[in-house]
């Protein structure tokens, strides 16, 4: 029942994931769906309530989960350890007596509560002193309004999230207000100032990434480069070293690497070191988010039984939010690129097979069942098994990050 979920990040004032809110495909409105309570039910939910655990899926945060009146009352809240778990209130819950007794339990439990789509109804004020964080929906109130109203939450000392955040202005606008964290795709997308030419390092890792991503390859043109950069090459033994790559021998030096990876596989990790070093002023959630999208449309490519050297779907996903990493605009970064013409199309967002992978991907993030119904059809492979291939999506990226990323921020704790 819980196999499909998906994941939404929570950012704080810095750019870096403070949580993942998760959303269920089953339930309403992407809650923990409401179920009656028996003895049964509750051992399947605390053994199998996720594929995948939570601490894999929100990469060892906390995750907010949204739960209905009825789940609240049930006590499914104790399913779940409160030291890594928001209980999320959704605007549709009642404010009556009831809930607010549930609430005072499950808070007394340890775990932190969070009001979700706060628009500043009376109703919810008896919740406030129970309540950590405010999730305050940018779209449903206007931005006086919500600035008039900062203050009093502050007061009550609680952390403010605003949701819906679309763009870097609203960000900035809304960290200026008060807001300590923010949820929204602003972050995913270019924030250009002024168009500027790249610097010379992040010319060497565009021609880097030309090599890995073009039909004819040279050991010997990218051990060059490899050697000139130290980080770079230290980054690639170390990810190379893996387990999640590599149980079956050691890489003892830079050329031992190449010659063990083979063609095909060196050319997706050297684009993935490459695009993490071009990446390295941006959160680091960017490069997150294009290791999974980059896995799952590999994983995709396979499962419609693409025969593509190198796997269009992997650059495709890889590639996908360039533009955010390098604050330009994505036509001239994709002309930069020698790849196939393909895979320019599906990162233009024109019509094809490659678009199509890019787009369930995104569906994932965004949590549009809808859309992921239709694409299912599309591309004629069943919901369940895209949800199992973007779960070792997940695992895969996961792995990945804590290796090109070795100091990823963990989260923290407000008190």
């Amino acid at each position: 029942m819980f196999a499909y979920v998906a994941r939404q990040p929570i950012m704080d004032s810095d750019q870096n994931v403070f949580a993942y809110e998760l959303l269920f495909r089953d339930g309403q409105n992407n809650c923990f769906p409401d179920i009656q309570p028996d003895e049964a039910t509750s051992k399947i939910l605390a053994n199998n309530h996720l594929t995948l655990g939570l601490e894999d899926i929100a990469c060892h945060k906390r995750s907010f989960i949204n739960f209905h009146r009825e789940a609240l009352l049930n006590d499914f809240t104790s399913l779940l350890d409160p030291e890594h778990v928001v209980v999320e209130l959704v605007e549709t819950v009642p404010a009556t007596d009831d809930v607010l007794a549930a609430c005072q339990k499950i808070k007394n439990q340890g775990y932190k509560l969070a009001l979700d789509d706060y628009s500043f109804d009376p109703r919810w004020d008896k919740f406030l002193p129970l309540v950590d964080i405010v999730k305050v929906d940018t779209y449903l109130s206007d931005y006086q309004t919500i600035a008039a109203k900062v203050e009093q939450l502050q007061r009550n000392n609680i952390t403010l999230l605003a949701e819906k955040v679309e763009t870097h202005d609203a960000f900035h606008s809304f960290k200026d207000l008060g807001f300590d964290l923010f949820q929204g795709f602003f972050f995913a997308k270019p924030e250009i100032v002024k168009q500027r030419n790249l610097p010379t390092s992040k010319l060497a890792l565009i021609e880097l990434m030309k090599e890995s991503a073009g039909s004819v390859f040279s050991f010997e043109r990218v051990n060059a480069i490899l050697e000139r950069d130290v980080g770079l090459s230290y980054m690639l033994l170390r990810f190379i070293n893996n387990p999640t790559v590599n149980k079956r021998q050691e890489i003892t030096s830079l050329r031992h690497a190449l010659n063990y990876m083979g063609e095909i596989e060196l050319k997706k990790f050297i684009s993935i070191l490459a695009l993490a070093r071009l990446g390295d002023e941006k959160p680091t959630e960017l490069l997150h988010m294009s290791l999974v999208r980059a896995k799952f449309c590999e994983l995709l490519s396979h499962a419609c039984y693409d025969k593509d050297n190198p796997p269009k779907g992997f650059l495709v996903g890889l590639f996908s939010l360039l533009d955010a990493l390098l604050s330009q605009n994505l036509p001239e970064v994709v002309n930069k690129l020698p790849i196939d013409l393909e895979i320019k199309q599906a990162l233009l967002n024109q019509p094809g097979r490659l678009n199509n992978y890019l787009a369930i991907a995104k569906a994932f993030e965004s949590a549009n069942w809808l859309k992921l119904i239709r694409l299912s059809k599309d591309i004629g492979i069943e919901q369940k098994m895209l949800h199992h291939l973007f779960n070792q999506a997940i695992l895969w990226g996961n792995g990945v990050r804590q290796t090109v990323s070795p100091h990823y921020p963990r989260s923290q704790v407000f008190a």
